[in-house]
């Protein structure tokens, strides 16, 4: 093989390996039959939501997640795969894929993924996709706390008043 090759595949696993390592989660998703035109809608979709979506060889996304540890995903890199890393946030990734998939007639499809140091399975990326975005699970909390301190506020308020009237 050609030194010059091979300088060039070791640079796209080290920088394959840099982007895995500085990621929240990556999403490994298969593209069979994705027409350019779907393929240029999945991508405006993943820029949107700030997730970088690349198609590597096999070979070099093997060597990459068998470098960080990520062996297990690797029986998966059969077919034409692609990576859709989002370095922001561990659901966007996911979200944006699985919504894709359910209107592609199984064009892409969902094979493995990456989030929290941990790989899943097809089905745990959908699972995680279903996750509420970050602003509304923070509202949600915002919400309980707010009815936590309002009947907090009440009882005490009761309180008072009992003690007012024994007074």
């Amino acid at each position: 093989m050609n030194q010059s090759v091979l300088e060039q595949k070791k640079q796209v696993v080290n920088e394959i390996t840099e982007k895995l390592r500085n990621a929240k989660s990556v999403v490994l998703v298969e593209y069979k039959g994705l027409s350019v035109e779907k393929a240029t809608q999945l991508r405006n979709k993943y820029r949107e939501a700030g997730v970088e979506y690349k198609v590597y060889k096999n070979t070099l996304m093997r060597f990459a997640f068998e470098e960080l540890g990520y062996k297990d995903i690797t029986a998966n890199l059969e077919g034409p795969n692609a990576i859709a890393i989002s370095q922001t946030d561990e659901i966007s990734a996911a979200k944006v894929t699985n919504e894709f998939a359910k209107t592609s007639n199984d064009t892409i499809v969902i094979k493995a993924g990456i989030a929290d140091g941990k790989v899943m399975n097809a089905d745990e990326v959908k699972a995680l996709a279903s996750v509420p975005p970050r602003e509304i699970l923070l509202g949600q909390l915002a919400g309980v706390l707010q009815g936590n301190i309002r009947n907090l506020a009440y009882m005490l308020d009761q309180i008072s008043k009992k003690n007012e009237e024994v007074a």
